[in-house]
């Protein structure tokens, strides 16, 4: 039997659904977009990843899927999400027959890439949390009136670029940032924590995590 890929699980139908269902279960709750563009984007971005450090076609694969389901646990609310993402991909996963040990690792992968309580384990779940932080860009903010922003919608408004860029063994997020819309503290206020988790994931791998701001290194 084939190797599961990307675009087997970007074309299944269950997937598809839940994505889009969590999606929607988040625009109630006034968050910014967690649909199809977001785990395609960090999808890309994490496979990206590995295929800079030098992984195998195989790894960088396995890179993408983690990448494009690790915010599935959104169907069954923010709390506790990373843990029921796992749950969900691992049995879908296997039923579309994926190795095991390939699904394990996309599990670990998925329960551990937000703040607080995920941690940077190995090589495929640090490529998922630089890849998810670094999607902040105003395309993520659904209202159209500017007056109704909370501050991570002015955060993400006030992004107009967004790049991460791996060149070991540095990895660095460039922003740039409408200081007429929102500040750069204002992005640090919503940030700092997901700043650390990038820094460590960062350094699993062997690289430093950099931040630059409008051409200028932050961090």
């Amino acid at each position: 039997m084939r190797p599961v890929t990307l675009e087997d699980v970007k074309k299944n139908p269950v997937f598809q659904t839940l994505i889009k269902e969590a999606d929607d279960f988040l625009e109630a709750l006034g968050y910014t977009e967690h649909g199809f563009r977001h785990a395609n984007l960090v999808a890309s971005i994490a496979t990206n990843i590995f295929k800079r450090l030098g992984k195998s076609e195989r790894e960088s694969e396995l890179a993408g899927i983690a990448g494009y389901l690790h915010d599935l646990g959104n169907l069954t609310g923010r709390e506790g999400h990373p843990s029921s993402g796992a749950i969900l991909a691992f049995q879908i996963l296997t039923s579309m027959g994926m190795e095991l040990e390939e699904v394990a690792k996309i599990m670990v992968a998925i329960s551990n890439h937000d703040e607080p309580t995920g941690f940077p384990a190995s090589d495929l779940t640090s490529a998922v949390i630089l890849a998810d932080k670094s999607d902040v860009h105003r395309s993520r903010v659904r209202l159209q009136d500017p007056s109704k922003f909370d501050i991570h919608d002015r955060v993400n408004y006030a992004v107009t670029n967004s790049f991460l860029r791996v060149h070991p063994p540095e990895i660095t997020l460039e922003l740039t940032v409408d200081t007429g819309i929102g500040s750069v503290m204002d992005y640090f206020e919503i940030s700092f924590e997901r700043l650390i988790m990038c820094r460590k994931a960062a350094e699993f791998l062997g690289c430093e995590f950099h931040l630059n701001i409008n051409n200028t290194r932050i961090w």
